[in-house]
């Protein structure tokens, strides 16, 4: 018999006597975490110091603003599907994180926060700093708790990171009060494999297969929309796999962009409010929609009053709670989309739809020639937000990570990148958060060194967080920004345009000079007013091997169609 050999020194750490900020740190990178994001203060301190003491096994991120702690975590998650980290002190400090959790949770990203907080026996008091952060994040969290015991702290950590990663993923936030982290404990860490009462994956019923098989195979304009979970259960060779089989015809909303190449030709473009002009129509032609890994968000639907109602409605989702939500279904197949996909392509007849598919091709044509040629190929003198989109195409030949902001330039980003590579398209969705893209590139850009990650931001939301550039400078992260400068909260600004007769209420920027600023920053930086200057500068700037910002001044009063107006039909999409 084989004698093994034990680590004694492996064996002693598991079980020695250490204080509750090394436990914390230990915890995590227990966890594999090597990378997180925050700022340090007061109630956080002890952890910190044990961070100097690991710093060479698990690298902390000083971002300038806790916010931008919390969307670098979410930049991290997702692109890497691993769960971002992010860390900051009681008060204020966890109060800044607030925005980019509530981000988090509507969009599916799995973080986990940590956050300080004033010593147990101060709780209640209105101590210093001191913020009631669980009740605060309790509506914007999958699951949050406090530590006021430093022997609870690896369970509670191992908890967090299961609830955060499993099923259908979100935002987790420990608060752990500081004499927890100065207390002592004998350390054991064990990874969490479930949770009394919590089923993450739901069990497909094979029945749900069989009735949503025969829908689709007897259906003859059948119809896909896909969302972020077929990305986030790994499901894309499976979606495809279906798309093929069953000749369908494929969509996507703006999360589940870069699950299928944009040049396959199935894919049939993006639905939603500035969704694509086909998909958009035939919605409400088609007799079987499958609903795969979307959650029927009211930019998607419209007036649900009138979406889809000619149509047997398939939903496969991970989450019983989208059932029935805002749309009611025919089928509900519930599962991980990787397995339950599977479970339908062994399903489905081979099939078709030639003509169904050139009703689709047909409505393309309409919008290339009233919308697409003037974005992407403009006559008109000033510079348009397609044509850069269109470059960066070219450089990047669609392989880059695009991480954009709200607003117009994310419509258009979303419109027309080129995406080849999964996980492509990071951006703020449900919430709609200006300042995410630049602290998202850059956890986007660490989580993966090796892909080529451009920030494609307006000049609104570019100034809620540009003192991130301060973060990019420090951690010297390689990433490509773009900020598309109109001189207007543009989206705002079309609205107000379109529906309160050009009153441009608070709309107009007065901006600075954005080049000095990334100079200032020790990032090499270029201004582009001119259409013959684009090509050359998109060009330097991807061949950048280090940071770059690039300013594009564009139209000021250019406007994003097509356009479903808020509260029609998907129907009712316009061209102009």
């Amino acid at each position: 018999m084989k004698t093994q050999t034990v680590n004694k020194t492996q064996v002693a750490e598991k079980t020695q006597r250490i204080a509750g900020s090394e436990a914390i740190v230990r915890s995590l990178m227990a966890e594999g975490v090597d990378i997180l994001y925050g700022y340090p203060g007061g109630a956080i301190m002890p952890v910190y110091d044990e961070l100097y003491k690991f710093k060479d096994q698990i690298h902390h991120v000083l971002t300038r603003h806790e916010q931008g702690a919390a969307h670098a975590a979410q930049g991290y998650a997702r692109i890497s599907g691993k769960v971002g980290v992010a860390m900051a002190t009681s008060g204020p400090g966890a109060t800044n994180l607030i925005t980019g959790i509530a981000d988090a949770q509507i969009d599916s990203t799995p973080i986990v926060c940590i956050t300080g907080q004033v010593p147990s026996h101060l709780l209640g008091s209105d101590a210093f700093q001191e913020t009631d952060i669980v009740g605060i994040s309790t509506p914007v969290t999958k699951w949050n708790c406090q530590v006021t015991k430093s022997e609870d702290i690896p369970e509670a950590i191992a908890k967090a990171f299961y609830i955060a990663k499993s099923g259908r993923p979100g935002p987790v936030l420990v608060d752990i009060t500081k004499d927890a982290q100065f207390g002592e404990l004998d350390f054991k860490y064990e990874k969490c494999k479930g949770v009394r009462s919590y089923i993450p994956i739901p069990k497909t019923d094979p029945e749900t297969i069989n009735a949503a098989s025969e829908l689709i195979n007897n259906a003859k304009k059948p119809m896909i929309v896909w969302g972020q979970g077929v990305i986030l259960g790994k499901a894309e060779a499976e979606l495809k796999a279906v798309i093929e089989k069953a000749g369908i015809p494929a969509a996507w909303t703006i999360l589940g962009a870069s699950a299928l190449p944009t040049s396959h030709p199935l894919n049939i473009g993006m639905v939603g409010m500035h969704g694509n002009y086909a998909p958009n129509k035939l919605t409400n032609e088609c007799d079987v929609l499958i609903a795969i890994g979307m959650r029927f968000d009211d930019r998607v639907t419209g007036s649900l009053d009138t979406y889809a109602k000619q149509a047997k409605i398939i939903h496969f989702d991970i989450d019983p709670a989208e059932i029935d939500k805002n749309v009611k279904t025919d089928v509900a197949v519930l599962g991980n989309s990787k397995e339950s996909l599977a479970l339908l392509f062994d399903a489905l007849n081979k099939n078709t739809h030639d003509s169904w598919l050139q009703e689709f091709k047909d409505l393309y044509a309409i919008e290339f020639e009233k919308v697409i040629q003037g974005d992407i190929n403009p006559t008109k003198e000033g510079l348009t937000m397609g044509e850069v989109i269109k470059q960066i195409n070219i450089e990047s030949k669609g392989n880059a990570a695009i991480v954009s902001d709200v607003g117009q330039h994310q419509m258009i980003a979303c419109r027309y990148a080129d995406f080849n590579v999964t996980k492509s398209n990071i951006t703020s969705g449900g919430l709609g958060t200006m300042g995410f893209a630049l602290p998202a590139a850059i956890g986007a850009k660490m989580a993966a060194p090796e892909r080529e990650v451009v920030a494609v931001i307006g000049d609104g939301g570019y100034q809620m967080n540009i003192q991130e550039l301060g973060t990019i400078f420090q951690q010297k992260a390689a990433v490509k920004i773009v900020v598309l400068n109109n001189e207007f909260l543009g989206m705002v600004r079309q609205w107000q345009q379109l529906f309160f007769d050009k009153r441009y209420a608070s709309t107009e920027m007065t901006n600075p000079n954005f080049v000095a600023i990334a100079e200032g920053y020790y990032i090499k930086a270029k201004k582009v007013t001119k259409r013959e200057e684009l090509a050359d500068a998109v060009k330097e700037m991807m061949a950048s091997e280090e940071s770059y910002f690039l300013e594009v001044c564009v139209e000021k009063e250019g406007n994003v169609f097509p356009m479903i107006p808020s509260g029609a039909s998907v129907s009712d999409v316009r061209l102009s």
